[in-house]
């Protein structure tokens, strides 16, 4: 019995026939052994020309996709040249993905500063009137919004420094919050 090469151009010549005789039902393991034969070449082919793995992959995912497709709809007219025809799909996909880099990149050049968030405007602070307004809290507050909002502490740990409950600490910030917002708008301490 002859010992056939399971890569030669004959073998996936019979594969694309069979996929393509197949139509509309599929030949799941014609479909699966082209796969398995072309898809390490395709990811080889992106990664030479797309120097990115997650690119290659997306690339060999893409491109087997698309050979599928093309021979279950009979596209391939010379099965014996499946491996150019796949080939000439990587090369028109890459082409493809350079063509929009290369637009998306004039575009960013061109509006990229339209696209861009303006800056939030920093609000004016008079920092004279903010001692002011702390320092007319008492003690308690004041201890509870510094160590808040300077020492960025959580109000489990606050409640542990100052022997008091969470619940103590919230309300004590919420309400010193509310006095220091009245004293800032001009609202009398």
């Amino acid at each position: 019995m002859p010992h056939s090469d399971p890569d030669s151009p004959a073998d996936d010549a019979t594969l694309a026939r069979r996929v393509g005789q197949a139509a509309p039902a599929c030949d799941r393991d014609a479909e699966a052994e082209l796969c398995r034969r072309l898809a390490p070449r395709v990811r080889l082919y992106g990664l030479r020309h797309l120097g990115n793995e997650a690119a290659a992959a997306d690339l060999m995912q893409q491109v087997m996709m698309m050979t599928i497709e093309r021979l279950r709809a009979g596209a391939l007219r010379e099965p014996e040249r499946l491996a150019s025809f796949v080939f000439g799909i990587c090369r028109m996909v890459v082409l493809d993905l350079r063509r929009g880099h290369v637009r998306r990149e004039r575009l960013l050049e061109t509006y990229g500063d339209a696209l861009t968030p303006p800056e939030p405007p920093t609000p004016n602070l008079d920092q004279a009137r903010l001692a002011h307004c702390l320092e007319s809290l008492t003690e308690r507050v004041r201890t509870v919004l510094l160590l808040t909002f300077y020492d960025d502490m959580p109000a489990e740990q606050l409640a542990r420094e100052l022997a008091m409950s969470q619940a103590n600490v919230r309300v004590i910030r919420h309400r010193g919050l509310e006095r220091l917002r009245a004293c800032m708008g001009g609202e009398a301490p």
